[in-house]
């Protein structure tokens, strides 16, 4: 008898044995953009699916929105925090044209500022977690209820301080940098412990692990931001029967025993070269048994090849990474994103999807 998708997907994030991989994809579509109805309408029939929830709040510290002409297509957003030593600013250009926007500046690009940000008092977090259960009961058979828990904390505090100074100051600064991770792994640590007390999961995702891997970081600076600061987390999950998900773009080769020391249980998207550098099959057998994957089929192959190219890749990616009937949700490796052209790639979506329908072990 065939699973439901609510079991499958349980399956695949506790590494049980499955009928056949699930397939998924996520629901970032551009908004108001009726090209994508068949694609939703398809992948609401034929796919399983997560449904995402969010009933905690981690309060902001008080700042100030200014806003500034920059261009004809871009206005610039300055958002200034006073902290009891000084003032930090930083900017971002936001689309005047409903396209994506652009970090500027940053709050954090010094130990100086570093310091004033963590003068700031911790702040409130908050609870509102009574439309759980509900749900849940109206997910019912149709997948999971996936509990997002934002970006982790070493993610959280690049983020705070942008790419290249994070960079650079785990050089120069490396002490001041694990303050910041630590005040913001307590904080998650507060938010995860908090619903799990409340009764919500099993299923939590996180991101935010993907500043910290190559070319800019090694194993390393892996290992000493991210596992350090995530494992009490996903260990709180687990000693609670949760589970947790991890997305993390880039070329992970080198850090990809990392995810399992920092105990991911699904990992999306594990991309293969060009874009990435660990192809499925030594994915597949560097975390065999003890992280799902969930992927890999590029988002620009959705709408750049045609139908049978998107075929093969699906049926190579269940040969190579589902020899053992676990552990593989067949997703592309970002939501359909392209503003207009949802009936362009509802072919290529509808083959990934129907291959796997179709497989047979």
């Amino acid at each position: 008898m065939a699973m439901t998708a609510r079991e499958r997907l349980r399956r695949c994030y506790f590494h049980e044995e499955l009928d056949r991989p699930a397939v998924y994809s996520r629901t970032g579509f551009p908004k108001d953009d009726p090209s994508y109805d068949r694609l939703k309408a398809y992948l609401a029939a034929h796919s399983e699916q997560k449904f995402g929830w969010h009933g905690w709040r981690v309060g902001a510290a008080p700042s100030a929105l200014r806003v500034e002409p920059h261009s004809a297509d871009f206005e610039r957003h300055v958002t200034v925090v006073e902290t009891p030593r000084g003032t930090l600013t930083s900017s971002h250009l936001v689309s005047l044209r409903g396209q994506p926007g652009l970090h500027e500046t940053f709050l954090v690009t010094c130990r100086e500022e570093a310091e004033a940000y963590l003068s700031l008092p911790l702040p409130e977090v908050s609870f509102s977690t009574e439309t759980f259960e509900e749900t849940v009961r109206q997910v019912g058979d149709r997948g999971i209820v996936d509990v997002g828990l934002g970006m982790n904390p070493a993610g959280s505090v690049a983020a705070l301080c942008g790419s290249e100074a994070f960079a650079l100051m785990s050089i120069t600064d490396r002490d001041i940098l694990h303050e910041l991770c630590r005040r913001q792994a307590g904080i998650l640590l507060t938010v995860t412990r908090g619903l799990l007390a409340r009764g919500v999961g099993p299923y939590f995702s996180m991101l935010g692990e993907e500043y910290l891997v190559p070319p800019l970081h090694g194993a390393r600076d892996f290992d000493d931001f991210n596992v350090r600061y995530d494992r009490p987390i996903t260990d709180a999950i687990h000693d609670a029967g949760g589970r947790i998900h991890i997305h993390s773009h880039g070329r992970i080769a080198a850090v990809v025993q990392g995810f399992v020391d920092l105990g991911a249980d699904v990992l999306h998207p594990f991309e293969a070269p060009p874009l990435g550098d660990l192809p499925a099959k030594a994915a597949k057998d560097a975390v065999r048994g003890r992280i799902c994957l969930e992927g890999n089929l590029q988002i620009g192959d959705m709408y750049d090849r045609d139908a049978e190219a998107i075929r093969e890749q699906t049926t190579a990616l269940i040969r190579d990474t589902f020899d053992d009937g676990r552990g593989l949700i067949v997703c592309p490796t970002a939501s359909p994103f392209i503003r207009g052209r949802g009936d362009d790639c509802f072919p290529q979506y509808k083959a990934m999807i129907d291959t796997v329908l179709a497989w047979r072990g």
